[in-house]
């Protein structure tokens, strides 16, 4: 078989054809459209966003009428040397500068609050997203992703509302707040602002609830624990959960030690030296004296819109000598002698309150006894009466008869129930002789013994019956003793007064004390014969539990009906003191005298105000007694003898005339004295 021949080839030959591209994997694909996607999905997320934002930032009200409101103001009180009392107004605390604080305190705030503080435009998105993360994988809501920007914005324009709205309008406020202020701007206005529990707000309030100093005095502890109670304020405070609040504590201290605020060691010694909560801080009686300077503030100033200095004349040591003598007094005697509360009110020659213990624990109960409890004084109201008579003609060598008297169907009784027969007025005194100060009450005029009383500073109603001698009438602490000052001072009234001098943030002068009193209530002779018969009262009559070492001093016992308030008031040269104890419900004592345990509180308190002091004798004793021309009757009463408004006939006026200039406060002037000073 013939093979075929080949056929010549026609043109170039061909090349041989390419293989076809290899398609690209499903994975790239994905990636790819993933990215995609997500970036259209990212855009139109930002665009929803910003419109929600849009929404919600259109029902706040216009920009042009966004501004931080202003701090509440701050009342900071001080003693007469400048030292701090305490701080008034709803912060309970000042405003301090964020270069005030120890650096480690803001650390602390930012190590714990939020990292990224500095660089966040105050919105944190990545804290936003760790947050979610973290709470997703506990179960719980561990992590807040709230920046502190906006928990300002929060506590400065937004009610405490839990809604999506709520939520839109903080981002938009905080946003704003980062535009129109500096970071350290925002840090201060929160550290001044944040709430910290137990009624505090910014830390410098915080920081003497908890610790008794300033926030620019704490230690590295202290700035941990209360960055801790940011968290949950109520939960943390290491006054309610101390354990709880150590534990928070030392988280901090852990993040601080992380973020490089402070070394490892020293987290370890700040652990091992934890913060310690100065228990006693709200219970201290100095809380008495600030809440009384609130009181009178808007009668200074008038409505308190500023931060402001108040100065006073309250002496801190002497204060703190009040408070130990009214507690441990109350203590060792309160329960067995049937006392639950006292008070004590110390005042010097011109009328300034040097110390004010209004009850036994400020933390139990603020009822301000010293300023606002009215009470019986008992023959703590006695002087009065024989001052009256003194200045009518008798003396204190004058004889009256102690015996049983019936004044218009009264009948006046002695605490012993028995009659000493013919006694002196000095000796009725110190004895604290009922019928004679009632008889004396008699003779001289009830009218007139009122007057007396009004004179030296009694401001209470009075009444003009007989039994006026007995102290029937109901008084403050304050108010007596102010009226006692005279017997200190040589004779001369005062008004009693706590605030010297307030001041603005500016230290521009609101209010300065200025004025005397109201000069001479009495003259130095009659001021020297009272003062020998109240010094008999301590030496020989029933306050001899008072008497002081080496030091001359006068005083009157006084209790009243059923021993239900029992009264010591007394003074040396310059410094005058009362004290009371009884029972807020009236409850009768377990036959408490004024001689007795408050006798023994004003010693203790005395002892101590007037160490270093001079020894002086007391105004007046060195003259001689007033002149008489007739010498008042030795004799009893008619049993029903009514008493007389004016002397007897024949009897000089004494030594101070019933002009109008020494009748007392009028009605009105009374009522502005009360709203003055609580009395």
């Amino acid at each position: 078989m013939r093979a075929e021949p080949r056929r010549a080839p026609r043109g170039p030959a061909k090349a041989p054809a390419a293989p076809p591209p290899r398609r690209r994997g499903g994975l790239f694909r994905f990636l790819r459209g993933t990215i995609y996607w997500g970036m259209v999905l990212g855009i139109w997320g930002v665009i929803v966003g910003l419109g929600v934002l849009g929404y919600y930032a259109a029902h706040l009200p216009a920009t042009s009428e966004w501004s931080v409101p202003k701090r509440p103001p701050n009342v900071e009180i001080l003693d007469a040397d400048g030292r701090l009392i305490a701080n008034r107004g709803d912060t309970g605390g000042e405003a301090i500068r964020l270069e005030q604080l120890p650096p480690y305190l803001p650390q602390a705030v930012i190590a714990i609050e939020d990292r990224r503080f500095y660089s966040h435009f105050g919105i944190d998105p990545l804290g936003l997203a760790r947050a979610v993360v973290v709470n997703l994988t506990a179960g719980d809501v561990v992590q807040g992703g709230s920046t502190l920007t906006q928990q300002l914005a929060k506590n400065l324009f937004l009610e405490p509302d839990r809604t999506i709205g709520r939520k839109m309008q903080e981002v938009v406020l905080a946003l704003w707040l980062e535009w129109n202020y500096g970071k350290d701007e925002i840090l201060e206005m929160y550290l001044n602002r944040v709430y910290l529990g137990a009624g505090a707000y910014g830390v410098d309030g915080a920081a003497r609830r908890y610790f008794g100093k300033p926030a620019t005095e704490v230690n590295v502890s202290e700035a941990a624990t209360l960055a801790g109670l940011l968290r949950a304020p109520s939960r943390y405070a290491p006054t309610r959960n101390p354990e709880l609040a150590a534990r928070r504590a030392e988280t901090v201290l852990a993040v601080m030690a992380q973020e490089g605020y402070i070394s490892a060691r020293e987290a370890e010694t700040a652990v091992s030296d934890p913060a310690r909560v100065v228990s006693d801080h709200v219970a201290r009686a100095e809380n008495y004296v600030a809440d009384w300077v609130m009181d009178l503030l808007p009668g200074y100033v008038g409505a308190i819109r500023t931060d402001l200095v108040v100065e006073t004349t309250v002496d801190v040591g002497m204060q703190d000598a009040a408070e130990a003598a009214l507690k441990q007094t109350l203590a060792e005697e309160g329960t067995k002698q049937g006392i639950s509360q006292g008070a004590l009110v110390a005042i010097d020659g011109d009328g300034a309150v040097r110390a004010l213990v209004g009850g036994r624990d400020y933390g139990q109960s603020q009822f301000n006894r010293a300023v606002s409890a009215r009470r019986q004084p008992g023959s703590a109201f006695k002087p009065f009466v024989f001052l009256a008579a003194l200045e009518r003609g008798w003396s204190p060598d004058s004889v009256m008869v102690d015996e049983p008297i019936t004044i218009r169907g009264w009948q006046p009784k002695n605490y012993t129930k028995d009659f000493l027969g013919p006694v002196s007025l000095t000796t009725a005194l110190a004895k604290s002789i009922n019928t004679v100060a009632a008889r004396l009450a008699a003779e001289v005029g009830p009218a007139n013994v009122t007057r007396t009383a009004r004179r030296l500073g009694i401001v209470s109603k009075l009444h003009d019956s007989p039994s006026i001698a007995l102290g029937t009438a109901e008084v403050t602490p304050l108010e007596i003793t102010a009226a006692y000052v005279p017997f200190s001072n040589g004779g001369f009234g005062v008004i009693p007064y706590v605030v010297s001098r307030i001041l603005d943030a500016d230290g521009k002068v609101l209010f300065q004390r200025n004025g005397d009193g109201p000069g001479r209530v009495a003259s130095p002779e009659a001021i020297g014969a009272m003062n020998r018969m109240l010094q008999a009262t301590i030496e020989t009559g029933t306050g001899r539990k008072a008497m002081l070492d080496g030091r001359p001093a006068g005083g009157k016992t006084g209790t009243s009906q059923e021993f239900r308030d029992a009264w010591f008031i007394g003074y040396t040269t310059g410094l005058t003191a009362g004290v009371w104890m009884g029972n807020d419900d009236g409850k009768p004592t377990d036959k408490v005298t004024g001689g007795s345990v408050p006798a023994i509180a004003w010693k203790r308190f005395m002892t101590a105000a007037t160490a270093g002091r001079a020894v002086q004798p007391l105004p007046g004793t060195w003259l001689g007694a007033p002149a008489v021309l007739a010498a008042p009757p030795a004799v009893a009463m008619p049993q029903s003898a009514p008493p007389r408004d004016a002397a007897p006939a024949g009897r000089p006026t004494g030594i101070f005339s019933d002009s109008s200039a020494a009748q007392g406060p009028t009605d009105e002037e009374r009522g502005l004295l009360d709203r003055l000073f609580g009395g």
